[in-house]
């Protein structure tokens, strides 16, 4: 007999704050702990985010790979732009047609927030998407500053407010803490 899957929220983790994506990935342990089947996807973001490492040895947990480097959006030409937004585009078609057709129950969209507002991934299609997901799959969502539209859609928004942070005083990201 299969289990009767709940209704899929859309969960939004925003904010100025370290832990976005940590709490997404705290998610998708939680859930695959519970025999739940997780797809995730990291834009702009290289494969090398130390989580991944242990998060691939779930059964449940399927992560789909991105860019082998990345760069920030403010250090891209306009032509790298319109390349990372026709990319970003296709692996959002192609990353939830796939959640849709193998009946994932959990889909992390890691930094969507930060890919729309940077211009290299069309709100309209994330809504679109939100508004005709599978009824059962459960959406995460992360990035700093989501639109009113978005938040609208969402049924969770967390913010994580920075209060202070090592970078300010020149400390870069260690590897197994922050990336």
């Amino acid at each position: 007999m299969e289990k009767k899957r709940p209704t899929g929220l859309i969960h939004i983790y925003c904010g100025d704050g370290k832990g976005k994506t940590t709490t997404g990935m705290g998610l998708c342990t939680r859930a695959a702990g519970c025999g739940y089947r997780v797809l995730i996807y990291q834009f702009m973001k290289d494969n090398s985010t130390s989580e991944r490492n242990v998060l691939k040895l779930s059964e449940n947990i399927t992560i789909i790979d991105g860019l082998p480097q990345e760069k920030f959006s403010f250090q891209m030409t306009p032509e790298e732009k319109a390349q990372r937004k026709a990319y970003y585009e296709e692996q959002f078609r192609a990353v939830t047609r796939r959640a849709a057709e193998e009946n994932y129950d959990v889909l992390f969209l890691d930094e969507t927030i930060y890919t729309i507002r940077a211009g290299l991934l069309s709100e309209e299609l994330v809504l679109d998407f939100l508004k005709s997901k599978p009824q059962h799959l459960e959406v995460i969502l992360t990035g700093q500053g989501p639109s009113q539209a978005l938040i609208d859609a969402a049924d969770y928004v967390s913010e994580i407010r920075k209060i202070k942070h090592p970078f300010d005083q020149g400390i870069c990201a260690r590897k197994g803490i922050e990336k």
